[in-house]
């Protein structure tokens, strides 16, 4: 009875949400189903076909010892004493992602990069590579001609000019899915939706917006990432049930006060509830010029002398007048960067002031130096 009430509800139900209007964001951009994802698949394999532009097989034996190999499973035995020179084959790694619920006889794209030292892999063609997940199984076969969108030319001199990588390519829709990947979503009593960004106030909001919509109890937060939610048991409910719950709106919490500071470029993001307690800072710089000159002594024509060179250095040190200006407590953001404009803080002085701040206590916010 519950399952056909549901099933009657459900249609109507999901107009009416989808029908609201709300600023806030969905659920299925914020969190996602637990056990519902993706699997990474790798392969070793050969590209054949190649312009003289593969592995160079003295410095890659492993090429010349995965082609005799192959040749051998189809009946063709070079003996072992043998190395064909061959430079229009090239060892090649696999990769590809599995997407969830993938069934057999589906295709995904594969991503297709050297392994020796090939050149270019431009013009050549996979032959069929199992790709395997970590468990060893192979989960798909990937097979075709590659598209590289890189390009190399080479002058007699050594000269050579690269247009972005030759090395690696791609192949739409170039691996065939073999086997599908069990998920727990048909078969566990609850789900579990993951939040994409841990936070414990966006957890209760959202198991706030299930109950809200769906009933009290149909879901209850177990931690700062993971709500549990109360779904029915046939399938076809089921899916239908997640289809609801992902499109429910959501008013996510604002993301901890936070400074973000790259110290290889000096780009510097800051969160819009950073605060600064009272601090007053000064701000100068010490600029040191130093200067070299070059003085020649030279005699006379007939005075026996030797030319002599000797250098002339000048060191002048100057100290720009030290700035001080006062941050009043819980300023904004907007006046923080105003402030430290005023006073012509370059990004790495900004990362000085802000340093500062945290170790005299005064800056409300984590410091991360990336």
């Amino acid at each position: 009875m519950l399952t056909l009430l549901w099933s009657r509800l459900c249609p109507l139900l999901l107009v009416l949400l989808l029908s609201s209007q709300a600023s806030a964001e969905r659920i299925k951009d914020i969190a996602s189903v637990n056990g519902v994802r993706s699997n990474q698949l790798i392969g070793y394999g050969l590209v054949v076909g190649l312009d003289g532009s593969g592995d160079q097989t003295i410095q890659a034996p492993f090429t010349i010892q995965s082609l005799k190999s192959m040749l051998a499973q189809l009946g063709v035995n070079i003996p072992a004493n043998v190395n064909p020179q061959l430079t229009n084959v090239a060892a090649v790694m696999v990769h590809a992602d599995l997407p969830a619920f993938a069934k057999p006889g589906q295709t995904i794209d594969v991503t297709v990069s050297s392994l020796g030292n090939a050149k270019s892999l431009r013009g050549g063609t996979l032959l069929m590579t199992p790709l395997k997940a970590a468990n060893g199984e192979t989960y798909a076969l990937a097979q075709g001609s590659l598209l590289v969108s890189g390009f190399g030319a080479e002058g007699a001199d050594g000269s050579r000019v690269t247009v972005n990588a030759t090395s690696s390519g791609r192949i739409p829709n170039g691996a065939t899915v073999e086997r599908t990947v069990d998920s727990p979503f048909a078969t566990a009593p609850t789900l579990i939706m993951n939040l994409n960004a841990p936070d414990f106030t966006t957890a209760q909001r959202v198991a706030g917006s299930i109950n809200a919509a769906l009933g009290v109890g149909t879901a209850q937060p177990i931690d700062a990432v993971s709500i549990e939610v109360q779904a029915p048991a046939d399938l076809a409910d089921r899916v239908a049930f997640v289809s609801i719950v992902e499109n429910l709106q959501v008013d996510p919490a604002s993301a901890p006060a936070r400074v973000v500071v790259n110290s290889r470029s000096g780009t510097i993001v800051i969160g819009s509830d950073v605060r600064v307690e009272t601090a007053a800072v000064a701000h100068g710089n010490l600029v040191v010029t130093v200067s070299e000159d070059i003085n020649v002594s030279q005699p006379g024509a007939f005075a026996g002398g030797e030319t002599v060179v000797t250098p002339d250095s000048e060191v002048v040190a100057e100290q720009e007048n030290a700035r001080m200006f006062l941050l009043d407590a819980g300023i904004t953001l907007q006046e923080l960067v105003a402030a430290v404009n005023g006073v012509g803080a370059a990004p790495g002085d900004l990362i000085a002031i802000l340093e500062a701040l945290q170790q005299a206590g005064a800056l409300r916010a984590q410091l991360i130096v990336i």
